[in-house]
């Protein structure tokens, strides 16, 4: 089969392009030409303009034999991990070639492409690099290789342009501003079968798909800091963003939130939709395990790599050394760590009422604090460890509700509740362990859990990184 990956949101004459090449090559070798076709949230994490029936018509009215639509990634992964499984799927269907378009030569993108193979790592593609998305493409291609013993061919044609790149973000402007009616200078863009298409979807009122912006306003306006922490893709500078500036009624003010978080467009869209659609750090992280133990996620990229790197940093911070440098030397030189701890013990900054207070109703709640067993830092016991405390937590979990979250200066604190009695104070941690925590926040997918121990009669913290 021949392989094309797209968004197709409309299929416009740079699209077509690209479906002859196809053609030809699929006409060369007796095979078809198959569209892997993105549904419900578009590579840049945006819901789509054009519905997935109509594009999928498109495709093949332009001359693709068949769609296959790719759903549940773009709201849930960014292209780094999505590429991966993307790849993985058209390899694993039989795909032999794939089309794609660039405006660079493709040796120059194969000598880009080849850096990240070696590093193994195909996140933060510099932005200034041209077409780097086919960058990764190419380079995904490669490191898959070695799983599949096969690679897809790749065959990239320079992209079309009429006074500049064809643009589907300009092309879908022009209609939303001329009233959702295609103007006359942008149908020169389009293939007939996609204009008479986009016409019956305008006139049945399905073009333009819009977010759910009132599901995503309740989110943001009302939301506990807890709640926002378990929420994917939201950091601590996030969340105190989207903490300062309610209320939140427009779309505008909803992504200033973000700019003022440190946000940029694409990982604003996909933060917006994980909001949207409700996607917890715990949906991603099964989900990117499950394609880990796939073997299609690069190690570099692993979930316990994120989890080494932020120990790393935290300790480098120990030094002097700042995240961004301490981040750089553990890419560059490779490093590995054994010792990240998963379980985190802390004691509270409990006043004596509180202490009291959370004694009684322990008792009163016949709580069983047990004293759960700490973590030995070591890879052996990591996995047997967390499991231990998942089960013998579950009893605790039913009476007490204990939560870690970002306050508004900044520093992660501790809530507990017990029926309608609630405390939040501060962790008593060393700096090491309190920076590898923010930085745990800060990856945007690692769960943190929570859950209150009692420790030769004092009530602790004992926190764990769950992946």
């Amino acid at each position: 089969m021949i392989g094309i990956s797209a968004d197709f949101d409309p299929v416009h004459k740079g699209h077509v392009k690209l479906i002859e090449k196809a053609r030809e090559i699929a006409d060369k070798k007796g095979s078809e030409v198959v569209i892997y076709l993105n549904k419900g949230f578009s590579a840049n994490h945006a819901p789509f303009f054009t519905p997935f029936d109509a594009r999928s018509k498109m495709a093949i009215k332009n001359g693709a034999d068949k769609v296959v639509g790719i759903e549940g990634l773009h709201h849930r992964l960014t292209l780094a991990y999505s590429v991966p499984i993307r790849i993985s799927m058209m390899i694993e269907d039989g795909v032999t070639d794939y089309v794609d378009a660039a405006n660079v030569k493709p040796q120059k993108i194969e000598k880009y492409s080849k850096k990240f193979v070696e590093k193994g790592i195909f996140v933060g593609i510099p932005r200034d690099l041209p077409n780097r998305n086919v960058i990764r493409w190419f380079a995904v291609n490669d490191f898959l290789e070695k799983k599949y013993n096969k690679k897809m061919k790749f065959h990239i044609i320079p992209e079309l342009e009429y006074n500049g790149k064809i643009s589907g973000r300009e092309i879908r402007k022009s209609i939303i501003e001329n009233k959702m009616e295609i103007p006359q200078d942008t149908k020169k863009f389009l293939p007939e079968p996609t204009i008479k298409i986009l016409e019956k979807e305008i006139e049945k009122g399905t073009i333009s798909q819009k977010r759910d912006w009132n599901a995503i306003y309740k989110h943001l306006n009302h939301s506990s800091r807890s709640d926002l922490l378990n929420t994917a893709y939201l950091s601590g500078n996030a969340l105190n963003s989207i903490i300062n500036r309610r209320k939140y009624y427009d779309e505008e003010s909803v992504w200033a939130s973000f700019r003022r978080g440190g946000y940029g467009p694409v990982l604003t869209r996909l933060a917006i939709s994980s909001i949207e659609m409700n996607v917890t750090r715990e949906e991603v992280r099964d989900l990117m395990r499950h394609y880990e133990e796939k073997g299609v996620i690069p190690p570099e990229q692993a979930l316990e790599k994120v989890v080494e790197r932020a120990w790393f940093i935290a300790g480098e911070n120990e030094k002097g050394i700042d995240a961004s440098s301490g981040n750089e030397m553990f890419k560059e030189n490779k490093i590995s760590v054994d010792d990240y701890p998963l379980l985190i013990e802390g004691g509270l900054n409990l006043t004596q009422f509180e202490t009291k207070k959370l004694e009684k109703l322990i008792g009163n709640n016949n709580i069983d604090m047990k004293k759960h067993p700490n973590n030995e830092n070591n890879n052996e016991n990591k996995n047997e460890n967390n499991n231990e405390n998942k089960n013998k937590n579950n009893k605790n979990r039913n009476n007490i509700k204990t939560t870690i979250f970002i306050d508004k200066n900044g520093k992660i604190l501790c809530q507990i509740k017990i029926n309608k009695f609630k405390i939040k104070t501060k962790l008593k941690l060393p700096g090491k362990e309190i920076s590898y925590l923010r930085y745990l926040i800060d990856s945007h997918f690692i769960p943190l859990n929570a859950n209150l121990v009692n420790n030769d009669g004092q009530i602790r913290i004992q926190i764990n990184i769950d992946i």
